[in-house]
């Protein structure tokens, strides 16, 4: 015995001496079965043997010094120790959130592959465990190892699992099937041999050398057959099959030239159904497996399956680099099934595979727990607010804090695998914007949103009220018009955050009433036009260079100045003229696309233009653009929040964006000023699912 495991041995033998299992014998058996199995039948190197011994000693004993021992050692040991307290319920979603959890557990990967050893001696002695243990522990085994087994390619232990299984939970179906094979074993020794008679001399005289091996499925596996396809025995046709092990060097293109040649014999002698012919040696299957399949018909018309291999195929198949998981409807994520294939591949040669080397498993999840034991998955990053979340919305929203493995810590700490969370919570406790910043879920970020929206709307309504009571002790009225102005003077874009605003007293009150009595004494000031009555009212004030073209918004048709199209100037806009060789002066915004352009190449061409009425009697082309959700009820909206003011809608088109999801709508308004159209444009910004308005 090597040294490192007698040591680990001895360790063991020290903390589990007083122990015995529950038939009495010393609990040192099941380390030691264990360790054959892992040593023997899967064929470990010392390593993995000695981990077996440290997992036992240290799993009830956590006093045990293992410091001594090397790190992948210890590592393995503790991997498995965490993998010894998961208790699955008996769900099949819960199920494969467990084993999710065993992998992420595995830090190195042969623990899995050492867990199920475990659990494969645990199947063999299940007869002496009391009822209820040995329920739980026959559970385990059919939702979590039988299916980790089946990905790792360990085909021999997940056949013997199944069928102990079987035997245990359905013992009469157990006893008639295996019954059954016994009853029929000489019938297929029989059929084995008169199939490979017409054959014999075909492969003598090529020299093929060969070993035939009949491959009896398993009762478990005869069984689920049976339930699902719902036929009796006699109905499985593939109960065994006749396998051909070639003997040839181990050089591909010589291993694929003899099963193909040994393919055409078959062929030539018995009906082959080519739609059930697999080629896995010209396209391995993602986990290795290499093998020639075939299903044919001998001379009474029984169909048989052949499977045609090399001696190194068969052998890495049966030694567990092949199963087959990838057909056979077992659920699993990608990224798992990766990382069990890179596993796969650093078992295949454990000798030269150093911990480094070692794969580490998917980092997607994290796996954490209730304090009753319940298993909560979360995206890798999560908070303890993610995990409030995760358990109820409403549990979430009024999160303080919480406990981790029983140490009090901040709603904004990250979580790991296999952390006890507690969520602690206050009454008066509601989300606020920097918690957006704490979480990484879907779920968590969404109800944040929600409940911050909802404070907002209550806050916008609290704030209406403040604002209508403050008017009507004040006696002053502030319109949509002073509003508008107001709320561009403070940067806001539309009503409820200003509402909102004044509700939290970021707004003063007494702002809104300074400004609504500026504007009365503004409007009370004699006009510049009855100042000085020299003030020309219409056409050019001058020619030189700082004239000033006043422009009436009432007959602007009828002069020699013309709105240009390209920017649709509206009555109210800040605007400029451009002096054009044909077309006469051309009126423009000064926001408009060309303006930049017109006014560096042409200075020498442009006017100062100002409207000169304080009221628009007119009515102006203007082009809206606007973005919104792929939700009917909005174009509805849009339309009647258009036609409550003073505009006439002259089109309305909308076009579908099913790459953003949205609704691309232009419509075409005649407005009086651009009063008016900062109004529409406020409030349509407001309309629920409206993403972005703007003029053209």
């Amino acid at each position: 015995m090597d040294a490192l495991i007698e040591k680990a041995r001895a360790v063991a033998l020290d903390a589990l001496k007083d122990e015995t299992r529950y038939d009495g014998t010393p609990f040192m058996q099941h380390p030691d079965n264990v360790a054959r199995i892992v040593a023997d039948e899967i064929g470990l190197p010392m390593e993995c043997v000695a981990a077996v011994y440290l997992h036992e000693a240290t799993r009830t004993h956590k006093e045990v010094d293992i410091s001594s021992f090397p790190k992948d050692v210890r590592k393995i040991a503790e991997g498995l120790n965490k993998i010894s307290t998961i208790k699955p319920k008996d769900t099949r979603l819960e199920a494969e959130n467990y084993k999710k959890l065993i992998v992420q557990y595995s830090t190195d990967p042969r623990v899995v592959v050492l867990k199920i050893a475990d659990r494969l001696e645990v199947m063999r002695s299940l007869s002496i465990f009391p009822k209820t243990s040995r329920e739980q522990k026959l559970l385990e085994t059919m939702m979590l190892y039988m299916p980790l087994a089946h990905q790792l390619g360990l085909y021999n232990i997940n056949n013997e699992l199944g069928n102990i299984y079987f035997r245990y939970s359905e013992p009469e179906q157990y006893r008639a099937v295996t019954n059954k094979l016994k009853a029929t074993e000489k019938d297929r020794e029989q059929l084995t041999a008169e199939f490979i008679r017409p054959l014999e001399k075909k492969l003598s005289d090529a020299g093929i050398r060969y070993k035939l091996k009949a491959r009896t499925k398993s009762a478990y596996s005869i069984y689920r057959k049976m339930q699902v396809q719902k036929v009796p025995f006699e109905g499985v046709y593939d109960v065994f099959a006749i396998r051909f092990i070639i003997d040839c060097e181990d050089d591909p293109k010589v291993e694929k030239d003899l099963c193909w040649k040994v393919y055409s014999y078959v062929t030539e002698e018995y009906e082959p159904d080519i739609k059930r012919l697999r080629d896995w040696l010209t396209t391995p299957r993602p986990n290795g497996y290499e093998s020639l399949h075939i299903t044919v018909k001998n001379k009474q018309g029984k169909s048989l399956e052949v499977q045609i291999r090399t001696k190194r195929m068969d052998i890495e198949a049966e030694s567990g680099n092949a199963a087959h998981w990838a057909y056979k409807g077992i659920r699993h994520e990608a990224s798992i099934d990766r990382w069990m294939q890179s596993v796969r591949d650093s078992l295949a040669n454990p000798f030269d595979a150093s911990p480094e080397d070692m794969p580490a498993p998917p980092d997607r999840e994290i796996f954490v727990f209730t304090p009753t034991g319940e298993l909560r998955i979360l995206s890798a990053g999560s908070s303890v607010l993610d995990f409030a979340f995760n358990i109820h919305s409403n549990v979430g929203c009024r999160c303080t804090g919480g406990k981790v493995n029983g140490k009090p810590v901040q709603i904004k700490d990250k979580l790991k695998t296999g952390d006890v969370v507690e969520i602690m919570t206050g009454r008066n406790q509601r989300p606020s914007r920097d918690w957006l910043g704490w979480v990484v879920t879907s779920k968590a970020r969404g109800k944040i949103r929600q409940e911050l929206d909802a404070d907002e709307r209550r806050a916008a309504a609290e704030g209406r009220e403040i604002l209508t009571r403050r008017l009507k002790n004040w006696k002053l009225e502030f319109g949509d018009d002073l509003q508008t102005e107001f709320m561009k003077s403070r940067k806001y874009s539309s009503v409820m955050p200003f509402l909102a605003a004044i509700s939290r007293e970021e707004v003063d009150i007494n702002d809104i009433k300074s400004f609504i009595l500026q504007k009365q004494a503004e409007k009370a000031l004699p006009s510049v036009e009855e100042k000085n009555e020299a003030a020309p009212k219409e056409g050019y004030a001058g020619s030189s260079s700082d004239d000033i073209l006043v422009i009436n918004a009432k007959n602007v048709r009828g002069l020699d100045y013309k709105l240009s199209k390209c920017c649709n100037p509206v009555f109210g806009d800040d605007v400029f003229g451009f002096v054009t060789r044909t077309d006469g002066i051309k009126i423009h915004r000064i926001s408009c696309p060309n303006a930049a352009r017109l006014i560096e190449r042409y200075p020498y061409r442009i006017q100062k233009v100002v409207w000169q009425d304080n009221s628009s009697g007119g009515d102006f082309v203007c082009d809206l653009a606007i973005t919104a959700g792929m939700e009917h009820p909005v174009l509805s909206a849009i339309m009647d929040v258009i036609g409550k003011f003073k505009v006439s809608m002259r089109s309305f088109n909308v076009k579908e964006n099913q790459r953003t999801g949205t609704y691309e709508i232009s419509v075409r308004l005649l407005v009086p000023s651009n009063t008016e159209l900062d109004k529409v444009i406020s409030l349509v910004s407001n309309i629920k699912n409206v993403i972005k308005v703007h003029r053209v």
